[in-house]
């Protein structure tokens, strides 16, 4: 599944085999009786309602067969609407007596011949009893049948995952991300997963181009003084290049162009529409370099501003003043990626044996460059971003003095293989309907940080608490993939490459995508993210977890970008997504998009953060918990009146132009709530659930943001409308960016545009609520 050349679905093929009753039928003399009882007893039978008795009687002996499941992992045969895991046995319509009716020999009643057959019935229940009794005894007590839901099975699974494990599992992968060849820690955690059960764990490969660091790092000279600083505002000797090579090397802009521009510092701030307006009112920034600072919008939108605005290079940092006091990043460098997702050379198709590459060493015209805040005091003159009383004071060069500096960017490109590692459980009742659960392992060549153990020691850990219960004969009704993904800090190639190489299995089975990205990027504060059909199912799992803890802070819950592989998930196939993760409270409430820059985080920092590691115990049940739930329940999880209400919200406050879109909003709530309360309540009813629908509003429910995809959004937005650019946007991202856009120009093109989209994704959501119900109406018509 989904590994080399393998076929992405398996069949699950379920031999039923009866043992015969031969040893009391061949009693000739016990046939005969029963032929000459039938027909005198007939009219009795029906009279008194042993007919059904009859059938129920085969029903409970069919019950006591065993069923052996015999599971094909080579076949290569799509598994076409596999029954529902609470499908209620039914009377079949063709259902045929054991026995052969006769016609009636004589129409006599012997009271001992009928006093014979009670005995021998008699004896035989009570044979039947006892078989019963012994095979329940002998099956495993700890195994609940698939067909239902035990309320304690879910914390069987998760108690046996221990704080204690997961410090050792990320104290061992630590030891390993100092090779340069990044197979190392691929075929570890390939091993580990194998041997802990996990079926059919595979490499998957893919040639990809990356671009990497150049041997000599890039340089920043000051012309008035001649000064040369290194990217941490350490002096370019060679002393400071030993003292911190590593550094040095990966503090640099994947995909940025390369050369050596000379040119005057303008400093544009946070480079956002305004600030580009009111500085070209004052200079000309014609092939300039831009001071920028990192935050409150995506990078790739405020680079093709700066692009467009005719800029040569910029200057990147992060002012200290955005971030907590706690941290000093004055001589921090950072890497960031300016490749919005998956291999360069092959854009929108998989890096496989024999695909065209197109020639894309760089993604931008700019000369891009990450520094620390030291060397941006030292550009601008002023020694402390803090004053004495503590007020931070932000960093900015003043509009009446003139810097000019030369920036030097050297970086290599080059093929280079990236590596996943996917394995998976099949799913018993619904093997062709998966659930992704995706970590990312470290690259060689990218920067050293640590989050990466974090985030594979807790995907680990979860894998060994579910396959302790699957080698005891259980296992969940939709298919579990787990991945390990290679590339991320490239721009998520591995994830990328998969998913386009997968594109049509997946876009057709994948429900769900759990994101263990960067589980531990605080301590003070878990910060959930999910889809709007999600979120109460987290609320849900997040209120139950704080039963368990002394303290409880209110969890805020929303749907925003995010960093890491589950961008293709939402951007491409609009699967709903959930991740959890623990962040610091001061950061959270800091410019958005900090996140984008990569550090040098140490293994001793994340042990400082969570020295116990239970933050990473309760991250690692939280997921659990929702992956079990999705992977488990009859009906999908997914609330269809939250994507509404959404919508809704979106919509609210003073915005020009939405009149529309509001009458369409309103239709669609109408929809939701009609599916929900027609469909949806019912089938959450085990009482009154049908269970030859349950698929159809499966198929329903894993589809509903597929709708909120539009064709193209600006750099570093998400294609999902459904996500906000931050917790302090309440509005569609697209929306927000086009009056923005449209401000300083007379033409509101773009924005029309923007309103069109919204409009069409609002409208097809509607008529996909729509044609579900009219077709579930149709069939209950159509057995009517």
């Amino acid at each position: 599944m989904f590994t080399g050349k393998k076929m992405a679905y398996q069949k699950v093929n379920a031999d039923q085999r009866a043992p015969g009753h031969s040893q009391y039928l061949d009693n000739d003399d016990l046939q005969a009786t029963a032929l000459d009882l039938e027909w005198d007893m007939e009219k009795e039978l029906e009279e008194s309602g042993f007919d059904q008795f009859q059938l129920d009687s085969a029903e409970n002996q069919n019950l006591g067969h065993s069923e052996t499941i015999d599971l094909d992992l080579d076949s290569i045969q799509p598994a076409t609407s596999p029954k529902g895991r609470f499908q209620r046995l039914q009377e079949e319509s063709d259902y045929i007596t054991h026995y052969t009716r006769s016609a009636p020999k004589s129409n006599r009643c012997n009271f001992c011949h009928l006093l014979k057959i009670l005995c021998i019935a008699t004896i035989l229940f009570i044979f039947g009893i006892f078989i019963g009794y012994y095979v329940h005894t002998n099956c495993p007590s700890d195994t609940p049948s698939s067909g239902t839901v035990d309320p304690q099975l879910y914390q069987e699974i998760l108690k046996t995952i221990q704080a204690e494990d997961i410090k050792k599992s990320f104290r061992n992968l630590v030891q390993l991300y100092k090779s340069e060849d990044d197979m190392e820690i691929s075929k570890k955690i390939k091993t580990q997963w194998t041997s802990l059960g996990l079926e059919d764990v595979q490499f998957v490969n893919y040639s990809v181009l990356l671009n990497l660091p150049d041997p000599s790092p890039s340089t920043v000279t000051l012309s008035s003084s001649g000064q040369c600083f290194h990217p941490n505002g350490q002096p370019c000797s060679e002393e400071a290049r030993k003292d911190s090579s590593q550094d040095l090397l990966y503090s640099y802009a994947a995909y940025s162009a390369k050369g050596i521009l000379k040119a005057e510092v303008i400093d544009v701030s946070y480079g956002m529409a305004d600030d580009l307006k009111r500085i070209r009112k004052i200079k000309n920034v014609t092939n300039q370099i831009a001071l920028l600072k990192l935050g409150k919008l995506p990078l790739l939108y405020k680079l093709s501003l700066l692009e467009k605005a005719g800029f040569g290079g910029v200057l990147l940092y992060i002012d200290p003043c955005d971030l907590p006091k706690t941290v000093n990043p004055s001589h921090d460098t950072f890497m960031v990626s300016l490749n919005p997702g998956g291999d360069p050379s092959t854009p929108g198709y998989p890096s496989v044996d024999g695909s065209f590459r197109q020639s894309r060493s760089n993604l931008t015209s700019l000369l891009v460059q990450p520094i620390s805040a030291s060397l941006v005091a030292k550009l601008i003159s002023s020694p402390k971003a803090r004053t004495k009383n503590d007020a931070c004071s932000p960093l900015e060069l003043p509009n009446n003095e003139v810097r000019v500096v030369s920036m030097q960017v050297q970086t290599v490109t080059k093929l280079k293989t990236v590596t996943n590692v996917v394995g998976y459980v099949m799913g018993l009742t619904s093997p062709d309907r998966y659930i992704i659960v995706g970590s990312h392992h470290h690259t060689a060549h990218s920067y050293n940080g640590q989050e990466w153990a974090s985030s594979t020691a807790i995907i680990t850990a979860f894998i060994r608490a579910l396959m302790s219960k699957v080698k005891r004969g259980w296992r969940p009704d939709r298919t579990i993939v787990f991945c390990s993904w290679g590339g991320t800090a490239f721009g998520n190639i591995g994830s990328y490459e998969w998913g386009e190489d997968f594109k049509k299995v997946l876009q057709k089975n994948v429900v769900a995508y759990i994101s263990i990205h960067s589980p531990l990027r605080g301590n003070s504060s878990l910060h959930p993210v999910a889809s709007p059909s999600l979120q109460q199912l987290v609320v849900e799992k997040n209120n139950f977890n704080c039963t368990r803890r002394a303290q409880c802070p209110e969890t805020n819950i929303s749907s925003i970008q995010i960093q890491g592989d589950a961008d293709y998930f939402i951007n491409h196939l609009g699967v709903p997504i959930v991740q959890f993760a623990y962040e610091d409270i001061k950061a959270l409430e800091g410019p958005s998009f900090l996140s984008e820059a990569l550090f040098s985080t140490r293994a001793t920092k994340i042990e400082e953060m969570d020295p116990s590691f239970n933050l990473h115990e309760t991250i690692t049940k939280l997921s659990g918990e929702v992956i079990l739930q999705i992977a488990n329940e009859p009906v999908l999880p997914f609330n269809a009146i939250d994507i509404a209400l959404e919508v809704q919200n979106n919509l609210k406050g003073d915005q020009p132009n939405t009149h529309q879109l509001l009458a369409m909003a309103s239709r669609l709530r109408e929809s939701a709530e009609l599916f929900q309360s027609d469909e949806m309540r019912p089938a959450n009813d085990p009482k009154e659930r049908a269970s030859n629908r349950i698929r159809m509003l499966n198929d329903i429910l894993q589809d509903m943001e597929k709708s909120f995809l539009v064709k193209q959004a600006p750099p570093g937005f998400y294609r999902n409308i459904l996500y906000h650019l931050d917790e302090k946007t309440s509005r569609f991202s697209i929306l927000v960016e086009a009056w923005e856009h449209c401000k300083p120009l007379a033409s509101n093109e773009t924005l029309q545009e923007a309103l069109s989209e919204v409009l069409n994704s609002i409208n097809s959501a509607q008529v996909y609520f729509k044609a579900g119900l009219d077709v579930f109406r149709s069939v209950l018509d159509g057995k009517n």
